[in-house]
């Protein structure tokens, strides 16, 4: 998707920094910036009039040579800024104006919005607010042009559901719940990409027996993905899936930054109802990127205190860098059996997270034979492993009901504990009960000493 941008700046210094940053935004395609008010509207009457080329139409018709995105300064002049964004949204509503400002509070917030604009972003700019409100701001932009009847070849915004699955260390089976979902969804009549972004020692290609020259580096360097090289790119699987997988030398993973990873994970979206990206458990800058675009955020854990303890890192990690809030995480229990003493409401008050409430048994039988020969896609329909992951997706909204109903083989868990064990995981000075809300104290076997 291409987003055309201009930018409102008076200031030099500012509207070198605004420029230099819009450009790094993946289908960017700025415009000069303008130094001030007048020059702003006279640059976009000029575009509509390029638009309807004479005919007699309203200002709102004329949308084909307008940009998508006008990025307002708060210090704009002669008019001001919010006057400013007013006037265009009256006069040009299919523009999108978001206003920069260094003071983004509520209220600022608010007027901003009652006079037209599609989002506020703060000073000093970053990346990934100013990614995300121009993205925001060019897809309004487009359903608008469609309603108006301008625009035709515009391209929607990213319409598939983006999925990540990181697991909280190695080992838990972050790689089996990917595949899992990914062909759960297939099964289910969608379109499905699923991208191995454990860029380092991705197994994507083992557990599905693909052997295939491409892999996402081979997009890393590429500013525009045509539908012609993202097919020599995805791996046509024999189930249905789309393989994007990761690079044999994992080395070359270091290729693959948080930029490739948004242009790469957009084009995939575009393309496919559903894009499943295993993040293995090394977080790097692109699976960052995946975690923080995704619409769904899985974090897989196995019931035992290193495993829970790894995940309570990984999200007090994912909130510090701002990449998702706890609550905003969906967390999946892993090898779950009656006997293990740490049940599932115990890892969600232990993480801060939403657990799902369909957790995986323990099935090391009935995987390993498929795990040996490379063929999970193969798995038993009866093994209680795909039932609970298939149910999952069911859960998760990937497809239009649960694929596999829990049957005598499936688990469910023990919402309470017993016993010493529970003692020990709830011991200490300001410790709260199994149950009651708040964080656990020092003494707490998942906080680290």
């Amino acid at each position: 998707m291409t987003i055309r941008i201009l930018a409102a700046v008076g200031e030099p210094d500012a509207a070198r920094a605004v420029s230099s940053l819009i450009g790094q935004l993946p289908g960017a395609e700025p415009a000069p910036p303008v130094a001030d008010s007048t020059a702003l509207v006279n640059a976009l009457d000029q575009a509509a009039s390029r638009s309807v080329a004479g005919a007699a139409a309203p200002p709102s018709a004329a949308v084909d040579e307008l940009p998508e995105v006008v990025l307002v300064h708060e210090r704009i002049g002669p008019v001001p800024a919010l006057e400013l964004i007013r006037d265009i949204a009256l006069r040009f509503p299919a523009v999108g104006v978001v206003l920069i400002t260094a003071d983004a509070g509520p209220a600022l917030f608010a007027a901003a919005m009652d006079a037209g604009a599609r989002g506020v972003v703060g000073l000093p700019l970053g990346y990934d607010e100013l990614a995300a409100r121009v993205q925001a701001a060019a897809q309004w932009a487009t359903g608008v042009r469609v309603h108006l009847g301008g625009g035709q070849e515009a391209a929607a915004g990213p319409a598939g559901t983006l999925v990540t699955v990181t697991g909280a260390k190695g080992g838990v089976g972050t790689t089996l719940t990917a595949v899992q979902l990914a062909l759960a969804a297939r099964a289910a009549g969608r379109s499905v990409a699923l991208v191995d972004m454990d860029l380092q020692s991705g197994d994507v290609a083992s557990y599905l027996d693909v052997q295939f020259r491409r892999s996402i580096v081979d997009l890393a360097g590429i500013q525009d993905i045509s539908v012609r090289v993202l097919q020599d790119a995805v791996h046509a699987h024999h189930t249905g899936l789309g393989l994007l997988l990761a690079p044999e030398e994992g080395e070359r993973g270091e290729e693959v930054d948080d930029r490739a990873a948004r242009t790469v994970l957009s084009a995939l979206r575009s393309r496919y109802e559903l894009v499943v990206v295993d993040c293995g458990a090394q977080m790097q800058s692109a699976n960052a990127a995946a975690v923080e675009l995704s619409d769904v955020a899985l974090l897989v854990t196995t019931p035992d205190v290193v495993a829970v303890r790894a995940a309570k890192r990984l999200v007090r990690l994912w909130d510090r860098l701002q990449i998702r809030k706890a609550e905003d995480t969906t967390t999946v229990v892993n090898r779950l059996t009656r006997n293990t003493e740490i049940q599932p409401p115990l890892v969600a008050k232990a993480t801060g997270t939403r657990v799902a409430r369909t957790p995986v048994p323990a099935g090391f039988k009935e995987l390993q034979p498929y795990v040996d020969a490379g063929r999970m896609q193969d798995l038993d329909a009866r093994s209680t492993v795909r039932q609970a992951l298939w149910a999952l997706a069911g859960e998760l909204g990937l497809v239009d009901a649960p694929a596999a109903r829990q049957g005598r083989g499936s688990h469910r868990a023990r919402t309470s504990l017993t016993g010493r064990r529970r003692k020990a995981l709830t011991a200490g000075p300001g410790a709260a009960e199994p149950g009651a809300s708040g964080s656990y104290g020092p003494a707490d076997p998942y906080e680290e000493g």
